[in-house]
Parts: structure tokens; C-alpha cells; sequence
């Protein structure tokens, strides 16, 4: 009979803490698994953006109409290399809050990935309207009007960029690249110098490679 009882009371003892877990579980709060993918991030990608879509598809079914869990789930979906639900994420994103600036720039950035430079353009042109002394945002456009071979508007942004970062060694670099492509010898290898001063050197190296500059 003892036997019996101490059986009975282990298995009442497993249903009460599951019980509690499962509560627990069901209590967790948006916010909780907006924290748990936030603690993923290193500040550059998600360390386990699987794991971080799992915690944002939670937060998503508590608030399906917060933009902000969209956004960075599509900056999860980037990270693991499908770019076609990232872009889906940032659109939904962008209807539920048209004035979020990063979800733009986000947008902006997968589509340069993928080769489409003009759309790029016009997501870094609503970014730049919505936050206009983001220096990130005119390398990044600059960039994808060099691709386009429209190399003079390239060089406007990144003499933006410069004038808003001036210890900012990629638009340098950058511009360079312009130059370059203008056949402006001295003025590409000069913000190439620049920007190897400041850490980046590949630019340099290269055309040093090539008997441009010395």
C-alpha cells in the first residue's frame, strides 16, 4: 500500500510542475521573447538567427501588429540566407508603420544583395527621407549608383557620407572606387590613402598592385 502512495504522490508532483511550466510557457510575454532574440544579437547579426525567428515567431502571435518584431525577424531570415522572407518581413513592416526608417534600409540592403541596384536606391531614398543624417545610408546608396556606372551621383553621396562622418574610412574608400572608374588618378588614389590611414586598405593594395598609386 505504501508502495502505491508514494507512486501516487510522485505523479501528482510531476503534474503540478508541469502544470507550472506549461503556465509559465503560456504567461511569456511578448516582450520576453523580444528579449530572448535580443540577447542572440552581437551587434552586427544574430548568432542563432534560427533560434531568433523561433523567439520573434512568439512575439509575433502576442503582437501581430508591432512592425518592429517584423523588421527584426527579417533581419533574422537575412542572416540565415532567405532573403525572399526577409524582403516579406520588411514590407509587412513597412505597411504597418511606413515612417520606419530601418526597415527600409534593411529592404534596401537584401536588395542590393541581390543585384538590384535601383531598388536599393529607392528603399536608401525613403530611408534618407525618413532619417537624413544617417552616413551609412549615402555609402550604401553610393555604392549602388557606382554598380549602376552613374559614378558622378556616387560620388555626391559619399561626399555626404564624409561630411556627416569624416572618420568614416568606407566612403573614402568609395569614392575612390569613382574616381577611379572616372579615370581621376590622383584624386582616387589620394581618398584611398585616406582611407587606408583609417583601416581600410584593400582598395589601396589593389591598385598599388597595378601601378596606379605608389
Amino acid at each position: 500500500m505504501r508502495k502505491i502512495i508514494v507512486s501516487i504522490f510522485a505523479v501528482s508532483i510531476f503534474l503540478i510542475l508541469a502544470f507550472l511550466c506549461s503556465c509559465s510557457k503560456n504567461n511569456e510575454t511578448a516582450a520576453d521573447s523580444i528579449n530572448k532574440s535580443r540577447l542572440l544579437w552581437d551587434g552586427k547579426k544574430y548568432t542563432d538567427p534560427k533560434k531568433a525567428v523561433e523567439y520573434l515567431n512568439n512575439a509575433i502571435k502576442l503582437q501581430p501588429s508591432d512592425a518592429e518584431i517584423y523588421n527584426q525577424r527579417g533581419v533574422a531570415y537575412k542572416n540565415l540566407g532567405q532573403n525572399q522572407r526577409a524582403i516579406e518581413d520588411y514590407n509587412k513592416a513597412i505597411q504597418l508603420k511606413p515612417d520606419l526608417d530601418t526597415a527600409y534600409y534593411n529592404r534596401g540592403t537584401v536588395y542590393s544583395e541581390l543585384g538590384q541596384y535601383q531598388r536599393a536606391i529607392e528603399n536608401y531614398n525613403d530611408t534618407i527621407r525618413l532619417k537624413p543624417d544617417y552616413a551609412v545610408v549615402y555609402n550604401n546608396r553610393g555604392n549602388n549608383y557606382n554598380k549602376l556606372g552613374q559614378n558622378q551621383r556616387a560620388i555626391e553621396d559619399f561626399n555626404k557620407a564624409i561630411s556627416l562622418r569624416p572618420d568614416y574610412a568606407e566612403p573614402y574608400n568609395n569614392r575612390g572606387v569613382a574616381y577611379f572608374m572616372q579615370g581621376k588618378t590622383k584624386l582616387e588614389c589620394s581618398d584611398m590613402q585616406k582611407a587606408c590611414k583609417m583601416g581600410v586598405c584593400k582598395a589601396l593594395e589593389l591598385t598599388k598592385s597595378r601601378g596606379y598609386c605608389h
